[in-house]
């Protein structure tokens, strides 16, 4: 089997499917691994480092005409997707709720595409969950950004000059993002709120010593893969009004709340940014998917009556190194956990749980239910 990982293309893209030491793995087990070369200028890591391990060094052209399998961070653009042989398979952050161009060019090639967000959430798949992987970083990273502009320091500090209250930072949404905000948060000495639809997370919050904040909006829960069920309109502006008086008493709000497959909701208005104290911070981390806060840009940082609004994507891809290793790490486990030893091959099963909860074409057809039906196929 040859595994081929191709340079990221997408304009600020840092990070990488394939490090040195994750090629060792599969060169281990019986893969040939092949990278592009340059494929790791972005992580400190030269061809050399990759050959070292066993990888071969190639052109992009050979690598993607000969490889079995095609490993990548972003999705690939619709003329290459079209290209891909009929018998190869493709793995990576596909996009494919809202990436009908190359979800289609795939079918239409008859290559097997793989999307990593659509993994399930089973304790098995846990060391392939890249979507967390991912979070994790983005949880840290927010609060790093938050830290570095914000105009006061987030622990409390006891000096001969005076004490220092510590700053208030609030987290909505408690999923793997918001979990390791409220950890960083607390470990650089800020006092912690965060808030979830889900009550369930209220003791995880806790244990994190954080203060729960509880919100009645009537019914609510999360699906069977653990994301926040969307809220009615109505729920929306009951949750508004109460989170409302706790934006105005933080100095930094972070907001993590997204929807699996749709629209991030709005939950920050322009009313509650309004309400915040001039040098606040507030750091949206769903703002590639439509953002929690009103007037929130991608990729820019604007302010509103000195409210700093932070709208930088992709924050795993400010720390390449680690996001990488685990990334890479993700998809070895992912090949290593169907690799035949005995056969030294990937053993395919059509009736698997994890391979069916992610093939999003196969044989010529988009076989994803509901990547079909959102995309109207």
């Amino acid at each position: 089997m040859k595994v081929f990982c191709p340079k990221e293309t997408r304009a600020g893209e840092t990070r990488v499917a394939v490090t040195p030491a994750s090629a060792e793995r599969l060169v281990k087990l019986g893969v040939k691994v092949a990278v592009e070369a340059g494929l790791g200028a972005t992580i400190g890591a030269s061809d050399a480092d990759y050959t070292a391990r066993g990888a071969s060094v190639v052109s992009r052209a050979e690598g993607l005409a000969t490889a079995d399998w095609v490993v990548r961070l972003r999705p690939p653009t619709p003329d290459e997707a079209a290209a891909s042989r009929p018998e190869s398979y493709h793995i990576g952050f596909l996009e494919p709720f809202t990436n009908r161009a190359v979800v289609e060019a795939f079918a239409k090639s008859g290559a097997t595409a793989l999307s990593v967000e659509l993994i399930p959430r089973t304790t098995i798949a846990q060391k392939m969950d890249a979507l967390s992987s991912q979070a994790n970083l983005a949880g840290y990273v927010a609060v790093i950004l938050a830290a570095e502009r914000l105009p006061k320091i987030l622990p409390m500090m006891m000096t001969p000059a005076g004490t220092i209250a510590p700053a208030r930072v609030l987290v909505i949404g408690a999923g793997v993002a918001g979990l390791q905000a409220i950890a960083t948060a607390r470990r650089l000495g800020a006092r912690v709120e965060a808030y979830d639809t889900r009550p369930v997370v209220k003791e995880q919050v806790q244990s994190l010593g954080a203060k729960f904040v509880e919100i009645d909006v009537g019914e609510t829960g999360q699906t069977k893969d653990g994301y926040a069920k969307p809220l009615t309109e109505e729920q929306l502006a009951r949750q508004r009004a109460a989170l409302a008086r706790h934006c105005a008493e933080a100095d930094v709000v972070i907001t993590t709340a997204q929807v699996f497959g749709r629209r991030a909701p709005r939950i920050i208005t322009a009313e509650m940014l309004d309400g915040m104290r001039p040098g606040c911070v507030v750091v949206d981390l769903a703002v590639e998917t439509g953002g929690n806060v009103e007037g929130v840009e991608p990729d820019r940082e604007i302010e509103r009556k000195g409210v700093k609004i932070v709208g930088l994507a992709n924050l795993p891809g400010r720390v390449p190194v680690a996001a990488s290793q685990m990334y890479a790490a993700n998809l070895a486990n992912f090949i290593e956990h169907f690799w035949d030893r005995k056969e030294t091959s990937f053993r395919w099963s059509e009736e698997d749980e994890i391979l069916k909860g992610m093939t999003v074409t196969r044989a010529g057809r988009v076989v994803h239910t509901a990547v079909r039906e959102a995309l109207g196929l």
